[in-house]
């Protein structure tokens, strides 16, 4: 299908769907066996420029958008999300500072993660703070030029891996959500530590762990915008990235779907390929009607945030949840197609359901996305 792509953008899908193809799936089950972090895929992606597409030119990017980083999120999510979420989980670390951060910082960060030298983390989430985003606990002290962060984050993706972090605490802890602020932490600050590297169900060839500050020193100049900002630039990133995560579940669905395909064509039963029954072939017609809607609702959603629009709250919620659920039950229908083949390890479609899981819950649940359009559903209609 045509989805109106630049030639800009139809050489970096392409290019995205060739390391996927020739890089990323030869080693996808490998990776995600040993649970490592594919370092040597991330290097052929800062080779490729891939990581630069989303990052103004003056700051050493290719001047794309949001739309860009979908694309390659989607090809690499097709062969592997786990080895894709260190390429996006990085986007989602380095938007507080595009969207955000004074020249002097961007100038600092952004060329270095447009190169893939550096990779960049987000981090919110707390063992009390999860879908209640406004109960973070970490907190950020003034003293001179220099704050002083304590608390713990926890789930945080490229922990560990990536050089630089943007970290939500809070330097008011009586105005609750209103006295977070924003920060750059450089991976080595003096304080700063990491805890254990999470064993999870999917994605295992990410990187999940909690983020330690003790005391931890961060200068003043790397206060993104001003105290009291932090929880507007953590919701506005989050806009701006659940399209990413909208474009991980269509790659997931894709890749899945790919292989399902494929194996209707060549399993044999009752001397002809199953792909002639048509139980099989009506739930193949509805796993690509589900996934092409969802790819086309991502992408202009998408399209939507880089053409400048103020509010995107709602349209990105629904990119997020619809894809997502797709995703799950895409792959979920795939495995049924494998049937007892399906829920083997020596198969690769085991592995995209339990990657598909992930994408309903990070980035806010499904259920918070629900709560998110429907307020602002209501909203407008109080506006008519």
């Amino acid at each position: 299908m045509d989805y109106l792509l630049t030639e800009q953008q139809t050489m970096i899908r392409d290019l995205a769907k060739k390391i996927a193809d020739e890089k990323i799936k030869p080693v996808a089950a490998h990776y995600d066996e040993t649970e490592e972090f594919a370092w040597p895929i991330m290097k052929i992606l800062a080779d490729s420029d891939l990581f630069g597409i989303y990052i103004p030119e003056q700051f050493g990017g290719l001047g794309g958008g949001v739309m860009d980083m979908c694309l390659v999120t989607e090809e690499l999510s097709r062969a592997c999300a786990g080895i894709a979420l260190g390429y996006a989980g990085t986007g989602l670390g380095a938007f507080p500072i595009l969207l955000y951060g004074s020249d002097d910082q961007k100038k600092k960060f952004l060329p270095d993660i447009a190169r893939g030298r550096r990779l960049a983390a987000f981090c919110i989430t707390e063992a009390g703070a999860g879908s209640d985003a406004g109960s973070i606990k970490t907190t950020a002290r003034k003293e001179g030029d220099r704050y002083l962060l304590n608390g713990t984050k926890q789930w945080i993706t490229n922990a560990g891996e990536a050089e630089v972090y943007t970290v939500i605490a809070l330097t008011d802890k009586t105005r609750g959500a209103r006295g977070a602020s924003a920060f750059i932490v450089e991976k080595g600050a003096g304080g700063m530590d990491f805890g254990k590297k999470e064993k999870k169900l999917g994605i295992r060839a990410s990187a999940t762990r909690e983020v330690i500050f003790t005391d931890c020193e961060v200068p003043a100049a790397n206060l993104i915008s001003k105290e009291g900002m932090g929880f507007i630039i953590a919701m506005k990133t989050l806009d701006s990235a659940r399209p990413g995560v909208g474009a991980q579940a269509v790659g997931i669905a894709q890749g899945a779907l790919d292989h399902a395909v494929e194996y209707a064509r060549t399993r044999v039963q009752f001397d002809q390929p199953i792909s002639n029954f048509q139980g099989i072939q009506h739930l193949l017609a509805d796993m690509g009607t589900q996934v092409e809607a969802a790819r086309a609702l991502v992408y202009a959603t998408a399209r939507m945030i880089d053409s400048g629009a103020k509010s995107v709250a709602k349209e990105s919620a629904m990119s997020k949840l619809f894809a997502s659920d797709v995703a799950m039950k895409v792959a979920v229908d795939v495995v049924q197609i494998f049937g007892g083949y399906g829920y083997m390890r020596d198969y690769p479609v085991e592995k995209y359901l339990r990657d598909a899981k992930i994408t309903q819950i990070y980035e806010g649940t499904n259920q918070i996305q629900r709560n998110i359009i429907a307020a602002n559903m209501i909203k407008e209609a109080l506006k008519r």
